[in-house]
């Protein structure tokens, strides 16, 4: 697939509404990391959470002006590119405080305590829609965004599930849930054919089982997890049915024991490093994982799959704290990350998909990334996806209990 085209995006929104992709991960902070501090080099890849490899072109912010000032800025980890802070502030003046959470659960505790000190956040999918109506965001002044022009209508409709109007939101990065594996092991371990194209692969204990010597881990992000098994169980997966649950816990305790451990960024460097051969994840981090490990040149060989079962669907969005204390400023970080060159460089060093069509129609992205299916996936497989939903305060009860039943076996 050469570029994300009007017609798979259609897809998108006829049947996604917008998912919560990053739902839970386990704090993981940079504290403070400015704009000017020094990218990571290379041989620190293997070993730390640092950017994966060097931006193709620098990135251009639309703003031009040296006026100065400062944001605060709280985002996933791994989830910008290398030069795009540095570049900003070099262009308007705006010096940015940059620090990084792995979990929805950690951002929203922040939000909902107030005197969260961030200007930009970025929160998921079914997390900004229930964070919208405990009003803990401000509204963006749009005529202070005339980049938000660039992004595909059809994913601005997508997302209105959570934010009509998107008075509160822009899109961010889009993305799947599914297997990250390296070929090898899996072949090795596994040397009759191992059904790599299915979630049977995690969660077939017969099958798991041949794995749990090169390492085996999965997501620690309860709504994630527990609605891809409902996907491969063939079942609705935003079911609020117990007994649908129950279903869920009878699986996922099954393969339990080969669970080397839940989390929810570990496993990009121990996929990478060959310290873990299989992962329930999210498809950009395997790519990520895969730069490192070129950079280590270890000869992992990682794959990313979208099982044929179906898969989770998520969008992450840009958003402004109510309590926001550098709204001029934030505003021109926002519309910055939304421009096309800006887009692309996030996305190509992220190796996630950009919801910014400009960026694509302009030939910005990465030639590898906009032909690889598990980052613009094909029309067939786009079928198959589905999208989160607000669960209701029963359905969170619920999944929590679950969650902590089958990590616990309590």
């Amino acid at each position: 697939m050469r570029a994300f085209s009007i017609g798979t995006v259609a897809i998108v929104s006829a049947l996604l509404l917008a998912g919560c992709g990053k739902e839970e991960k386990q704090e993981s902070s940079q504290a403070e990391q400015s704009s000017t501090a020094a990218p990571a080099t290379t041989n620190e890849a293997a070993t730390t959470p640092a950017p994966a490899a060097t931006q193709e072109a620098a990135a251009t912010p639309a703003a031009s002006d040296s006026g100065g000032g400062k944001v605060n800025v709280y985002n996933w980890s791994d989830y910008i590119g290398e030069h795009t802070n540095e570049n900003f502030t070099k262009a308007t003046g705006i010096a940015v405080t940059y620090d990084v959470f792995d979990s929805n659960e950690t951002l929203e505790a922040k939000l909902l305590a107030g005197n969260t000190g961030y200007d930009v956040v970025v929160p998921s999918g079914a997390f900004l829609g229930r964070q919208i109506a405990a009003g803990v965001f401000q509204k963006l002044d749009k005529s202070k965004l005339p980049n938000i022009a660039n992004i595909d209508p059809n994913i601005m409709k997508a997302t209105e599930a959570f934010d009509p109007g998107h008075d509160y939101s822009v899109p961010y990065f889009w993305g799947t849930v599914g297997i990250g594996y390296n070929v090898d092991k899996i072949k090795a371990a596994m040397p009759e054919g191992a059904p790599t194209d299915s979630w049977d692969l995690v969660l077939k204990p017969e099958v798991v089982s041949k794995f749990k010597d090169c390492g085996v881990t999965m997501l620690d992000a309860p709504s994630d997890v527990l609605q891809s098994v409902l996907i491969y169980l063939g079942k609705d997966p935003h079911s609020e049915k117990a007994e649908d649950y129950a279903e869920v816990q009878k699986v996922l305790t099954a393969v339990r024991p080969n669970i080397k451990y839940f989390h929810s960024s570990s496993y990009i460097n121990d996929i990478a490093n060959g310290e873990i051969c299989l992962a329930i994840g999210w498809n950009g981090d395997f790519g990520i994982a895969q730069t490192r490990a070129d950079e280590a040149k270890n000869g992992v060989k990682i794959q990313y799959v979208i099982p044929k079962e179906g898969a989770l669907l998520w969008v992450d969005n840009l958003a402004m704290p109510k309590d926001a204390a550098n709204v001029d400023a934030a505003l021109k970080y926002i519309n910055n990350m939304l421009d096309p060159q800006v887009a692309a460089d996030n996305a190509n060093f992220v190796h996630y998909a950009s919801p910014n069509k400009a960026a694509l129609d302009k030939n910005l992205i990465a030639e590898e990334d906009k032909n690889n299916p598990a980052i613009y996936p094909p029309a067939d497989v786009m079928a198959k996806l589905a999208g989160d939903k607000v669960a209701s305060p029963e359905l969170d009860q619920l999944r929590t209990r679950t969650w902590t039943t089958i990590k616990t076996g309590q």
